[in-house]
């Protein structure tokens, strides 16, 4: 007999297995779910817009129902899932954070979304997100802050800081997230899961404007690598309305992920050479999480790019000017909406306006110039690795560290520069945890590999997690005092 504690720790294909078995029902997994919630939520915040119990449970009993006449929508048949707040559920609320939109309900599915919903999802509500998803600190006036799962008095991280809490305390098995800036990335590591920013083109999540130089992508998180792969093979495939929609069948990421790493070569970037400021502890935690490649039988290096670093970063920040400042214009144009945007958005948009097409084109160019360099990269080393933040969890009051060490912060997104080599290539990365620090706090590392290879990566990932088994072994505290 299944407990409730037994069904939250389940990973997500054992808990599906045991679904589709009839070991134990789908309300028996709602309550579950919604009883975790109850314990925790109430301090951490990372679940919003929970839906009403006795509607849950009936949803519930009706997917009970169709396993009965032998019908199962999907590997996610029964499994309960909160989307986070930037992307559309129908029937759910859509705030993104912010109070211009906090009375919006959606009428329709993001395209990703609408693939869970297919496999079986049933959605109880959403994963709190910063305001329109702008720093890598969850916190909006609409549903207040999201607090660490290692420690309620630091930040979860961000955007995707309500899904990578609800996964850390098991009030979730598996989570969608987004990325421009390392949203999968940077939660992920702060608490102990996986994040996955997949190549761009393998999920499609946006089919307003198709054209344009996208560098945001939506993508999976987990508590293992194979719920991780499995949640990609539901959201990724090609969609007729994006032209960059990769074609290769999903079904892919269900393949077995074991792989051998001898002789694999590993390149280690480090903070490329000291341009990037790093709180005391990270850099030696993360150089110490690549020794498990070394021991897995790859060879690790050094590594430094033939690039300007800064001129990376200026050019990412002018390319974010113009889609970020360009997407909040409308709520900017209008006095009373601009009034109530956050600093940081109205910032972009006031960014955005200095920026010409000139600037713009200018920026692509560096971009493509930088896509050519990983792929000499690429050339030598099958994977490249690299922090997944550059300081610790921090104080959760704080809107963004306004300086590492000695050195000033010039931007709200300049504490978090690690992530923007890989955006800007436009390749997939895992975030791996990669320990803990003498006070308890997480941090994680970015498997990085070539335009494409999202699987390859995925494998890397499983083999380091079965050495590593962070997840399993270091819980968070107040989930190891209840036991």
């Amino acid at each position: 007999m299944w407990t409730e504690d037994d069904l939250v720790t389940l990973d997500a294909l054992t808990l599906s297995r045991s679904i589709h078995r009839r070991e134990v029902s789908c309300v028996e997994v709602m309550r579950a779910c919604l009883a975790r919630i109850a314990r925790y939520n109430r301090e951490y915040n990372a679940i919003i817009a929970l839906q009403p119990e006795n509607e849950l449970l009936a949803q519930a009993a009706d997917a009970d129902a169709e396993l009965d006449r032998g019908q199962s929508r999907g590997w996610l048949h029964g499994i309960p899932q909160a989307v986070k707040d930037l992307s559309e559920v129908r029937g759910l609320p859509f705030t993104q954070g912010s109070p211009l939109f906090r009375d919006r309900v959606s009428t329709t599915d993001s395209p990703a979304i609408a693939r869970i919903r297919d496999a079986g999802a049933l959605f109880i509500g959403k994963t709190n997100t910063p305001e329109f998803g702008l720093g890598s600190q969850t916190f909006n006036p609409v549903h207040g802050a999201t607090r660490n799962a290692y420690d309620p008095a630091r930040t979860a991280g961000g955007s995707s800081g309500g899904a990578a809490v609800a996964l850390a305390l098991r009030m979730l098995a598996v989570a969608d997230g987004s990325d421009f800036a390392g949203s999968l990335r940077n939660p992920a590591a702060f608490n102990n899961v996986f994040g996955f920013r997949p190549t761009i083109g393998r999920v499609v999540d946006e089919v307003t404007e198709v054209f344009h130089l996208r560098m945001g992508v939506s993508g999976p998180m987990a508590r293992t690598v194979p719920d991780l792969a499995a949640l990609l093979a539901t959201m990724a495939g090609p969609d007729p309305r994006s032209p960059y929609a990769i074609h290769e069948d999903p079904r892919r990421f269900l393949e077995p992920l074991e792989r051998d790493l001898t002789g694999m070569r590993v390149g280690w970037l480090g903070d490329f050479n000291g341009h990037l400021a790093m709180e005391a502890g990270v850099l030696n935690l993360c150089e110490q999480a690549t020794h498990v490649f070394t021991e897995l039988g790859a060879s690790v290096e050094p590594v430094m790019p033939r690039f300007d670093m800064e001129s990376l970063f200026r050019h990412w920040m002018t390319l974010r000017h113009w889609q970020i400042g360009g997407s909040l214009l409308p709520a900017w144009n209008d006095p009373a909406m601009r009034a109530q945007l956050k600093p940081e958005a109205a910032w972009e948009v006031e960014q955005g306006l200095k920026v010409s097409a000139f600037d713009v084109t200018a920026a692509a160019a560096v971009r493509s110039a930088w896509y050519r360099e990983t792929e000499r990269l690429f050339a030598r080393y099958d994977y490249l690795l690299l922090p997944a933040a550059q300081v610790f969890p921090f104080d959760v009051q704080q809107r963004w560290p306004e300086r590492i060490g000695a050195r000033v912060m010039d931007t709200y997104h300049r504490w978090m520069e690690v992530v923007i080599p890989v955006t800007m290539a436009a390749g997939p990365a895992l975030c791996v945890p990669a320990g803990f620090n003498d006070a308890g706090l997480p941090m994680g590392l970015q498997v990085w590999g070539r335009w494409g290879d999202d699987f390859g990566v995925l494998q890397v990932g499983r083999a380091y997690e079965r050495a590593t088994n962070w997840v399993g072994r270091r819980l968070p505290p107040g989930l190891d005092a209840d036991r």
